[in-house]
């Protein structure tokens, strides 16, 4: 299936390589190359390519791209997918997924990695029996292998590897005994001139991380589990129970996890949180153009929206900026004609505003089509789509855990028209 895997800086250097089944030649990701430089960015490098003699398939994650190098017809979900899950192995063994970090791991990295994969199949995937088959690097641990030259390999097969439950260990224990449940939801939005919603949808997930004592069996339920759409949960849950019940029973991994994804399209379910006034003019004589735009909330429940940051790609013809924001903080690059304006929290009380002057380019026609403006931001303790947690119970262990629900929305792709 997976004959190998590079990995590829944002530079174009392959920095690590690993193979399984038979050495595939470098030259093979010239055609990998070729399509990086078509794309304008790197997010819209096309994940599967096909050559002459291979398909090769991509991710791109912390200004790495992951290209998997395959010679038969393969579900391309399937190895995208292995991927990812490669992806979030690293960052849970290092914390962080970066190239000094890997370069700095690379021999855990190739225990890993030898770990997930058998000649070229997913083998061993979870998380915590990755962790009991080859032992999360520490500095102790680094000094006493470069003492002995032993390595973080583990001396015996992980419990949970022979179980029905291959994601959960045996005989895990916790003094504290918790559980705690993120809901996410990225917005991705186009909103035209006049602030009608051209398209918007939600990408949700849930995170758990769970630290309980023992084999506990969880049941959670949603107030309004109709919400949920396209759903896609982590092999612990039980399907036919949510089929029939719309309710999520599980035995928990231990640790960090996510317990599910799913996808909010329909319209009338997506409520927008903010809106942004605008007022962007270029007139065809004058060497000066006029830009205001006013951020305010809508739709946010009482809740205030933070880490607010407004960027727009300004046209070619605009020379220089000369603006005064009324809160945070702007920077405008000449070169790449990026404007950025660091928002902050926003007040209902006291609306920001940025307002001010454009130099444009003396003769220059005016621009066909005026800057399209994109907005990140969070608001805490709210899932835009309304979804909530009604309870979280417990079944097969005698004691009472600590339980806990966090909320967030935040700015997927989030465009303004103007």
């Amino acid at each position: 299936m997976i004959h190998s895997l590079f990995l590829i800086n944002s530079s174009g250097d392959i920095f690590l390589e690993k193979h399984w089944k038979s050495v595939v030649s470098r030259s093979v990701c010239d055609y990998f190359f070729e399509a990086q430089e078509r794309a304008t960015e790197a997010e819209n490098v096309p994940p599967v390519i096909p050559t002459p003699h291979h398909y090769l398939l991509s991710v791109y994650r912390h200004k790495i791209f992951f290209v998997a190098v395959i010679q038969t017809e393969v579900p391309p979900l399937f190895v995208i997918e292995f991927l990812h899950r490669v992806v979030d192995t690293f960052q849970d063994y290092f914390g962080v997924c970066s190239e000094p970090v890997i370069k700095d791991n690379v021999v855990v990295v190739y225990e890993v990695l030898e770990e997930m994969l058998d000649n070229g199949f997913p083998l061993a995937t979870e998380s915590n029996i990755l962790k009991e088959l080859i032992k999360p690097p520490t500095i102790l641990r680094t000094v006493v292998n470069t003492i002995t030259g032993s390595t973080n390999v583990g001396d015996q097969l992980p419990t949970g590897q022979l179980s029905v439950v291959p994601w959960r260990r045996t005989g895990v224990k916790y003094t504290n005994n918790e559980a705690y449940f993120d809901v996410i939801e990225e917005i991705d939005a186009i909103i035209d001139k006049s602030g009608s919603t051209i398209t918007a949808e939600i990408q949700g997930v849930i995170d758990a991380c769970v630290k309980l004592t023992g084999m506990p069996d969880l049941t959670l339920s949603f107030m309004n589990p109709r919400l949920l759409d396209d759903v896609s949960f982590h092999p612990c849950v039980r399907f036919k129970r949510w089929e029939s019940e719309r309710i999520l029973s599980f035995i928990p991994p231990d640790g960090n996890f996510r317990l599910l994804s799913y996808h909010v399209s329909a319209q009338n379910l997506v409520a927008i949180p903010v809106y942004v006034k605008h007022n962007i003019s270029f007139r065809d004589s004058s060497s000066l153009g006029r830009f205001e735009i006013t951020v305010g909330p809508k739709q946010t429940m009482g809740k205030t929206i933070e880490g607010v940051i407004v960027t727009s790609q300004m046209p070619k013809g605009v020379l220089n900026m000369s603006l005064t924001p009324s809160q945070g903080t702007h920077t405008f690059d000449p070169v790449t004609k990026m404007l950025s304006w660091d928002v902050g929290k926003i007040n209902p009380q006291k609306l920001p505003s940025l307002k001010g002057t454009m130099s444009l380019q003396a003769g220059a026609s005016k621009p066909d089509e005026n800057p399209t403006i994109n907005l990140q931001f969070k608001i805490q303790q709210l899932a835009i789509s309304g979804l909530k947690v009604n309870r979280l119970d417990m079944y097969g262990e005698k004691y009472k855990p600590f339980k806990g629900i966090k909320y967030m929305t935040k700015a997927g792709k989030f465009q303004v028209r103007t």
